[in-house]
């Protein structure tokens, strides 16, 4: 643990007990009786700390503060944007957990994650109840499909799918090499190796009406290849083929997306005229229209002109719909 870590736990063993002896800190710290003395003396001096040393017990303990001197306290120990958002986010997933094999493991799990969260002044039902991780979007989906993709993964073995395709809104069988699995937008998909097109497909896992082990090795491709085709466009579509996207963000709505990352490769300025110019590639543009939509009158696409012919057309769709 660091330096404030122990701080804390300095303070919680004198809070929980009337006196503390040396070697229950030495113990409980894991620390030599020099760094101790070092700490003790950063607490009084630094943090007005009331510790004394209690001879008839022989042990330390809080003194009580005089009326005149400063009040003790400790900074705040806290986590970073990423830590807490990561840690409440596995205690929902493992709460929400239906019954199966690792029931018995996922106590201790969460036991572990309260008291990760259970640090400093503030409690782990405060962190719980003033902290909320909303999660939108996510679609349902049967867990056994779900166990059966993630075992193909790792056991590098093929599945038989019957996949419903949204878009067309048909039903295809077929049998793919899973390669990894991906969560993305709340939802989890598996990317791999389809053996019906004979390419490289991402697979949406709700979308799998029925899944199959299918007694063959998965066919092999490199964590390079998989990026090359799925990863360097634009959201979870793939393409070998990507074209780069231009857009002009009006100044009000730039103050948000200068801050976003929509694709890891993007380029970002502002003009003199204060709006936020994104460039991105996409190899499909339905996702990337779906995006640009949400921005309404606030977004303009410059280039391509393919691109910015599909955001009109779905514009004047919209304006029909509404008569």
């Amino acid at each position: 643990m660091d330096r404030l870590e122990r701080f804390y736990k300095i303070q919680q063993l004198l809070e929980r007990k009337r006196s503390v002896r040396v070697n229950e800190f030495l113990d409980e710290l894991g620390i030599s009786l020099a760094t101790f003395k070092r700490d003790l003396e950063y607490m009084r001096d630094r943090f007005h700390a009331p510790v004394v040393w209690d001879r008839e017990v022989r042990g330390y303990r809080f003194d009580a503060p005089l009326a005149d001197a400063p009040r003790f306290a400790l900074p705040g120990l806290w986590f970073n944007a990423d830590e807490i958002r990561a840690l409440l986010t596995m205690q929902q997933l493992l709460s929400n957990l239906q019954p199966g094999l690792l029931e018995p493991h996922v106590q201790p799990l969460l036991a572990r994650l309260r008291s990760l969260l259970d640090v400093g002044e503030h409690d782990a039902e405060e962190v719980e109840r003033r902290v909320r991780i909303l999660h939108v979007g996510a679609r349902s989906m049967k867990l056994p499909h779900f166990q059966l993709v993630a075992t193909a993964v790792l056991r590098r073995a093929r599945l038989w799918i019957r996949y419903r395709g949204r878009s067309r809104d048909d039903e295809t069988e077929r049998e793919i090499s899973p390669q990894r699995l991906v969560h993305y937008r709340e939802n989890w998909y598996v990317d791999g190796w389809c053996h019906l097109r004979d390419d490289l497909r991402s697979f949406a896992v709700d979308a799998i009406l029925e899944a199959a082990p299918v007694d063959k090795r998965a066919k092999a491709v490199s964590d390079r290849d998989l990026d090359d085709v799925l990863a360097s466009g634009y959201g979870i579509f793939s393409g070998r083929k990507t074209v780069w996207a231009k857009l002009r963000f009006s100044p009000e709505r730039a103050r948000w997306v200068a801050a976003e990352q929509w694709h890891p490769k993007q380029r970002g300025a502002f003009d003199s005229e204060g709006f936020f110019i994104l460039e991105l590639p996409y190899s499909d543009e339905r996702e990337l229209v779906m995006d640009i939509m949400r921005h309404g009158m606030h977004v303009q696409v410059q280039e391509p002109p393919a691109l910015r012919a599909a955001v009109i057309a779905q514009l004047e769709g919209a304006r029909k719909r509404y008569g």
